[in-house]
């Protein structure tokens, strides 16, 4: 006789038995719970956003609701209509798109060239102060953009706009209007800006590839142009092509050159077409330009990735550790070392000595021992009808300063922290697709540019829904955004920092009984506080230099150094202006002097890594 056991063989289990174990792995790995959470809570502050915004291209907006006939919410193709294909296309999209192309094609191809060549100075020549040269031409890409159009304006400003004069214009040069606004200093500022972004990448490359190749093209009687052409330049394309790309999605997002150099004469772009329509409450078409803003970035930044990836695939290997012998420039040694020094005067010592003298001017252009004053820093009484002390001495100035401290500080914590955990739940989780969706959903921020994403941040959080009460005026909606567009560089940042530490320390302090937060608190952020720091670091400096976020999001009541200086700007305040924006530039460099403290490299080699 035979009886039938019941057994639960080839049966799956039920799904309170699979919950209890994956309690019972949350709470033996805490890793896969982390990640869970963060996935959810990045794909409500970056996904969401970035769909709230597309979607607001094909719904009726508020207010639009009587002229189109149709209910708000409902779907029309107004808006795309309105952007591609109506007689304001022209001025709305098709004008500033041509703009913004011919801005990001003549920046990407001067500052290609003159990266290259300085690169190779720089890594691969006897240039008389080389080491010097290193550092000082990466300061351009430290300072924020609009320095140098700040300190165009101060000097070819001309009678178009009104205000104080350029300097030209005050000692009686007609400056003409295509040198003052537009293409011209537009593509000459953003130039001396990303040209070091170029001298880094390309340099990099440089820097790995073996001179032995080229030493054998040379004995076998190749002339330097078939070494230059047939050698070096294949080895470094994917560097230049990746050096270009970068530039020219940046180009795309770039606001605030084109804000102070093309807003005044009506010279737009995409990003302050953006600005203008959000401002005008045109918010469906606003979306229609943020739309196309971001498919321009995900595709270059797409086609980068893509790049980056092949060029993996190659390896060049040289002999005995690969030598890195130096071209000897001969009697032409000092006079090459000209091309550097002249961009570094050009890129750093001008724009900085023309901000600082404009902030100790009475009038403009005029450099006679009566005209300087340290009033705009520490006077009182002033002739002005809004500031009425020098800025040090302006409590506004220092109400802006402590919410760029407060916010940014902020921001730059939770993004470092944040940053670790997503690094520690990638590299943890015992699911592995919680770790790729997490990976790819914090990297989403930096395929769109800035004024895209600020635009998006808007979308959703101008007013409230469900429990979310509406942020747009407080500092918690700064603060959520400035988080979120970091993400890219704190998480792989976190990601990096968490691959060079083994599991072996976690696992003899769980065996010893420590829980998650003892081993996080005694063993995984001490180990890793190097990393932590530049993470909260390199954060707080992009969001003390950045103006894309808070020109759409900051109102007056949370008025940052950034906005503060652009409304003083406005009010024809070029003075004080100046001063806010070299206190900014200041800040910067200490930060990022600060995190080549923290690292143990130098400047150049800081910011290339």
């Amino acid at each position: 006789m035979t009886l039938d056991l019941p057994t639960e063989t080839g049966h799956r289990p039920t799904l309170s038995r699979r919950l209890q174990r994956m309690m019972a792995v949350m709470r033996h790995e805490p890793a896969l719970a982390i990640g869970a959470i963060l996935t959810l809570v990045f794909a409500y502050l970056i996904v969401a956003p970035v769909i709230s915004i597309l979607l607001q291209a094909i719904l009726v907006q508020a207010g639009d609701s009587t002229r189109l006939r149709q209910e708000e919410g409902a779907l029309t193709l107004y808006y795309l209509a309105r952007a591609f294909a109506s007689r304001m296309s022209g001025i709305l999209l098709w004008g500033p798109l041509v703009n913004t192309l011919s801005i990001a094609a003549a920046t990407v191809t001067v500052s290609v060239s003159l990266g290259v060549v300085l690169a190779w100075l720089v890594n691969r020549t006897d240039l008389f102060g080389r080491s010097w040269f290193a550092t000082a031409l990466i300061v351009p890409f430290m300072l924020p953009t609009w320095t140098f159009a700040l300190a165009w304006t101060t000097i070819f400003k001309n009678g178009v706009v009104g205000g104080q004069p350029g300097w030209l214009q005050a000692m009686g040069f007609a400056t003409p209007n295509w040198l003052a606004y537009g293409t011209l200093p537009i593509v000459v500022i953003l130039v001396l800006h990303y040209t070091p972004l170029v001298l880094l990448i390309v340099g990099n490359a440089l820097h790995r590839l073996d001179v032995q190749m080229e030493e054998c093209a040379r004995i076998l009687g190749a002339s330097p142009r078939v070494i230059a052409f047939s050698i070096v330049l294949p080895l470094v394309r994917p560097a230049l092509l990746s050096a270009a790309l970068l530039i020219f999605a940046d180009c795309i997002g770039e606001f605030a050159v084109p804000y102070i150099l093309g807003l005044p004469v009506n010279y737009d772009t995409l990003s302050t077409g953006l600005y203008r329509a959000l401002s005008s409450r045109q918010t469906g078409v606003a979306a229609v330009l943020a739309g196309a803003i971001m498919i321009m970035g995900v595709v270059t930044l797409m086609i980068d990735l893509r790049m980056m990836r092949e060029a993996r695939r190659f390896v060049t290997v040289g002999g005995k550790g690969g030598m890195q012998r130096r071209q000897s420039l001969g009697r032409l040694r000092h006079i090459a070392a000209l091309l550097p020094a002249g961009v570094v005067l050009i890129g750093v010592a001008l724009p900085l000595l023309t901000l600082f003298l404009s902030t100790v001017m009475i009038l403009p252009g005029r450099f006679t021992p009566e005209n300087f004053t340290l009033d705009y820093w520490i006077g009182s009484n002033l002739h002005t009808v809004a500031l009425r002390s020098g800025i040090l001495l302006t409590p506004d100035f220092w109400a802006a300063a402590w919410n760029t401290v407060r916010i940014v500080g902020i921001a730059a914590v939770l993004s470092g922290t944040l940053g670790l955990l997503v690094g520690y739940a990638v590299l943890r989780s015992p699911v592995r697709l919680i770790g790729q969706v997490l990976r790819q959903i914090t990297f989403l921020p930096y395929l769109v540019p800035g004024i895209a994403f600020a635009a998006a941040f808007l979308s959703l959080f101008a007013v409230s829904r469900g429990p979310i009460p509406a942020l747009y005026g407080t500092p918690v909606i700064l603060i959520l955004a400035l988080v979120a567009e970091q993400m890219p560089f704190a998480s792989r940042s976190g990601i990096a920092a968490m691959t060079q530490l083994g599991r072996e320390p976690e696992e003899a302090a769980r065996v010893a009984g420590a829980g998650f937060f003892i081993r996080m608190r005694r063993i995984i952020i001490p180990i890793q506080a190097g990393p932590l720091a530049t993470a909260i670091l390199l954060p707080f400096i992009s969001g003390i230099k950045g103006v894309s976020l808070f020109v759409i999001l900051a109102v007056p009541a949370t008025d940052v150094l950034t906005t503060y200086s652009l409304r003083l700007l406005d009010y024809n305040y070029d003075q004080a202006a100046n001063a806010v924006v070299l206190m900014i530039a200041l800040i910067a460099w200490l930060g990022t002097v600060l995190i080549q403290r923290i690292c143990g490299t130098g400047l150049a080699r800081g910011l290339e890594s």
